[in-house]
């Protein structure tokens, strides 16, 4: 190997530890782009089922407004603050799609209820009960392009290795 990184393709992320990544993180941040180009994101809470991702806003947010004119979106989702290793990233791209029909919303509240509250079926139901709003919109996010990174991989047999931050 080089002493350099200048190209970190060959550190893919495996699907076994994508499978993973995406299965412990909660969080992810969600990008559109606004009607000058510029590009956005915000961190959100997101849970993975049949091969999208699910994400929730009200319509006022920016992000709906810009979805129903740019229907693109992006999220990128890091290891950071789990516990499966150092610097494992991954982007997904693709078409958005909104739901606003009750029976998604009622369906979405609960799974991503569990999701983001597992200690408590009480935490679970308030949780669910807060995001049922009239004006609540459910993000879809149907994958069809992906980056994975896998720093874990970069640095074994490297003398640069993970800083003690990232052990």
């Amino acid at each position: 190997m080089a002493g350099n990184y200048d190209d970190v393709s060959v550190f893919e992320l495996s699907a076994e530890r994508e499978q993973v990544l995406v299965e412990k993180q909660t969080e992810c941040c969600l990008m559109w782009t606004t009607s000058t180009g510029d590009p956005v994101g915000v961190y959100m809470n997101y849970f993975f089922h049949e091969g999208s991702f699910w994400l929730t806003a009200t319509e006022q947010r920016k992000r709906i407004k810009a979805y129903r004119k740019r229907p693109r979106g992006c999220i990128a989702i890091t290891s950071r603050g789990t516990d499966i290793g150092i610097s494992q990233a991954l982007t997904y791209k693709g078409n958005i799609v909104l739901h606003e029909d009750e029976p998604t919303k009622q369906w979405f509240y609960k799974v991503l209820a569990a999701r983001v509250r597992p200690e408590s079926v009480e935490r679970q139901k308030a949780f669910a009960e807060h995001l049922d709003s009239p004006a609540r919109v459910v993000i879809q996010l149907i994958p069809d392009g992906r980056i994975g990174f896998d720093a874990e991989a970069m640095f074994k047999d490297s003398a640069a290795g993970p800083s003690r931050t990232q052990v």
